[in-house]
């Protein structure tokens, strides 16, 4: 399955010398379904959706500018990144806090080796569910440096991508990149 359409957040700026500033933010979220982990481990997955675009949530933006300048806040890094999913299909909205989902929702540890970052503008995140774990519809997406909603999420996506059942490994993707 694939989402099609795009979706890119842009902010302009106009300085006193009427040049224009800008920063763009791109989000592009993979999901890879295998439908066991024999299939995982070769690497045949029987389905990839690829989902763009997301919102950057108030609390991660701030929490990105505090890191930036120093300040103190827990950082996106592999010790407390969890990409959450979540069958809420509530719209998204830039003052939300987490996944929207009320019980049916899993906040799972980045894979070793992610986040990377430092390259072409761009911070990868990646988590490997297991044929045990959020096994419901997924409809909803974040990222957060810890593992619930108290923790601070950065972005959420709403984008029904289909039920996980118990046995199926998916692993869940996404890429932001500023420019």
């Amino acid at each position: 399955m694939i989402d099609k359409g795009s979706s890119q957040s842009s902010v302009f700026v106009k300085n006193k010398n009427s040049l224009i500033d800008s920063l763009s933010e791109k989000a592009i979220w993979r999901i890879r379904k295998f439908a066991s982990n024999d299939d995982y481990i070769q690497g045949k997955f029987f389905e990839e959706s690829i989902i763009k675009g997301n919102i950057l949530l108030n609390e991660g933006i701030n929490t990105i500018w505090t890191l930036v300048a120093g300040g103190s806040a827990t950082p996106f890094n592999n010790a407390n990144s969890y990409l959450g999913v979540g069958d809420s299909s509530a719209a998204e909205s830039a003052s939300q806090t987490g996944l929207q989902a009320t019980t049916n929702k899993l906040y799972k540890a980045v894979d070793g080796g992610y986040p990377t970052y430092g390259t072409n503008q761009k911070i990868t995140f990646r988590a490997t569910f297991s044929g045990s774990e959020a096994n419901f519809d997924w409809n909803e997406f974040t990222v957060a440096n810890g593992n619930s909603d108290s923790a601070v999420n950065l972005n959420r996506k709403v984008s029904s991508q289909g039920t996980k059942i118990s046995g199926q490994i998916w692993e869940l993707t996404l890429e932001i990149t500023l420019s």
